[in-house]
């Protein structure tokens, strides 16, 4: 009889801290008024705006962007759901998980191949991040045709736009030029094909510098 009354106190005490545990990382449920594009929502009450943590979805003019905010969509609008705010950003936005019952939703939108990995700490991290790369492998939404272009749009238009993550430099490359090979054309990051270089220099890019000395056709 003791065995078994110390058995359940421990079951007592192991659902009590879960349940502590749940209600000091999660919100009471959400209702999402309103999705903004692929990786934010407005909440009620108080029509706030808050950001979904660990990934980024395109702009909504971008390859894959109008996609990413329609799923987005389907999962949380006009629907109830578990936040775990976790910071603000420079927007005094909330950088939060979002949960639908036990779907962590950040982590459906990278499997899906529909948003970019961010990789600030946070508990779902991890998760996150691994159904990110099964995308990429797979070669799912934008890490696939025709937001991730290894050809061109048009027949011998092979100069390559690209934009330098960390400082967002606008350079183009064309064949000739050394790294030409490497540069993947992005679209859900606004990079794009040319067909000349002064329809490069409009868009404004430059020409990179592994291209010195040389000159398109």
């Amino acid at each position: 009889m003791g065995f078994l009354i110390v058995s359940i106190l421990f079951s007592i005490s192991l659902l009590f801290n879960f349940i502590q545990f749940f209600s000091k990382n999660r919100e009471p449920l959400t209702s999402v008024s309103r999705v903004v594009d692929g990786d934010t929502i407005i909440i009620n009450p108080g029509n706030a705006r808050v950001r979904l943590s660990n990934i980024e979805a395109p702009e909504l003019d971008k390859c894959g962007g109008p996609e990413a905010k329609k799923r987005l969509t389907e999962l949380v609008e006009r629907k109830n759901v578990h936040l775990e705010a976790l910071s603000d950003d420079v927007f005094n936005r909330s950088i939060v998980l979002v949960y639908s019952g036990d779907k962590l939703i950040n982590e459906t939108l990278a499997g899906e191949g529909l948003v970019r990995y961010d990789g600030s700490p946070s508990p779902g991290r991890d998760a996150i991040k691994s159904a990110y790369q099964t995308a990429v492998t797979s070669e799912k939404g934008i890490y696939g045709p025709p937001c991730r272009a290894l050809k061109p749009d048009k027949p011998g238009c092979f100069i390559k736009g690209n934009i330098e993550r960390n400082t967002g430099a606008k350079r183009y490359f064309f064949p000739g030029c050394s790294k030409y090979n490497e540069v993947i054309v992005e679209k859900d990051l606004g990079e794009s094909w040319f067909c000349t270089e002064k329809e490069a220099e409009k868009a404004n890019y430059i020409k990179s510098g592994n291209c010195f000395g040389k000159k398109y056709k």
